[in-house]
């Protein structure tokens, strides 16, 4: 089973804040648009942001600890054991290597070979359980649920999926425009094995968070650390996209929480297109300010920035 300590390269003890510094760390040095002559930066920065996913969520955290899921948040042993009784009128859990599944009980099935003709119907209206009615068809395998989860960018940009059957094959699974946390996909034939065919593969998609980018409907918001003096003088910046590094203008006197828009650079629309990147402007102090204090010596600012506030 793969470690997400080992990937991020802590110990089990980890704190949360640990984990986001080592996941941030990594994340910057194997993100793709960094690594393009490095065919593998991308699997291990998908692998880096799945233990992260993992690790920052207390109670996924805990189960992994106790070996109950892998890294991928699937049933560490889906094999092991067939619990789980009836779970409702109608219904079993299912023999289940890749999540949840339940299937629908046919009495008429399971009684058909005693009365002859299981759930078929007479002319008249009457049951034909006992005689003279159509054999039910051969019913086709249960489906199986899995879980796919999804980092961020891959997720917003479309990039396509692997996905590991509980047979053991790999098959490609593309990620539909408007994709969220939630979102189920059918996979034909993917399921168990019955009389009647293979029922179908249910893939919900869980999508992992990010470091800095968060999802907004479909647009995507970033907060982007600038230094006074780039606020008060303006300047040309660098800014992270889904899609690479753009450069910003920043205008002089620019005040900290501006929020600047850049079109078509988030998240996939079901309709087509994108959303928009919105990029908010946070202005940070130098860490040593000593200088700036004697620079600002004797000067004050008498405006009032809470007057809007009624303050």
């Amino acid at each position: 089973m793969a470690n997400p300590y080992s990937i991020l390269g802590i110990p089990k003890s980890a704190s949360e804040a640990e984990i986001k510094g080592a996941y941030r760390k990594l994340a910057k040095e194997l993100h793709p648009d960094r690594n393009k002559d490095k065919p593998n930066a991308a699997e291990r920065f998908s692998n880096v942001t799945k233990a992260y996913d993992l690790l920052s969520d207390r109670q996924k955290r805990a189960q992994f600890d106790r070996g109950e899921i892998d890294l991928d948040g699937n049933p560490a042993h889906p094999f092991g054991g067939m619990g789980g009784g009836f779970g409702g009128r109608g219904s079993r859990q299912g023999f289940n290597p890749g999540g949840f599944q339940s299937a629908d009980i046919d009495l008429g099935d399971l009684f058909g070979g005693i009365f002859g003709g299981g759930r078929a119907q007479s002319r008249s209206g009457m049951g034909a359980g006992f005689g003279g009615g159509r054999p039910s068809q051969p019913k086709k395998g249960a489906d199986i649920n899995y879980r796919l989860l999804v980092p961020f960018i891959d997720a917003a940009s479309q990039i396509e999926q692997q996905l590991t059957l509980a047979d053991g094959k790999t098959v490609k699974v593309k990620i539909p425009a408007g994709a969220e946390s939630g979102t189920q996909l059918r996979l034909r034939g993917k399921g168990q094995v019955g009389p009647g065919g293979a029922g179908d593969g249910l893939v919900t998609i869980q999508i992992s968070n990010h470091a800095f980018y968060k999802k907004d409907g479909d647009h995507v918001r970033v907060s982007l650390p600038i230094t006074l003096d780039e606020a008060l003088n303006g300047a040309k910046i660098k800014c992270p996209t889904l899609q690479g590094t753009v450069l910003l203008t920043i205008k002089p006197g620019t005040s900290g929480g501006a929020t600047m828009r850049l079109k078509g650079k988030g998240w996939s629309k079901k309709g087509g297109g994108y959303g928009d990147l919105l990029v908010t402007l946070n202005i940070q102090l130098p860490k040593d300010g000593r200088e700036l204090v004697k620079r600002l010596d004797g000067w004050k600012d008498e405006s009032n920035p809470r007057r809007d506030l009624g303050v």
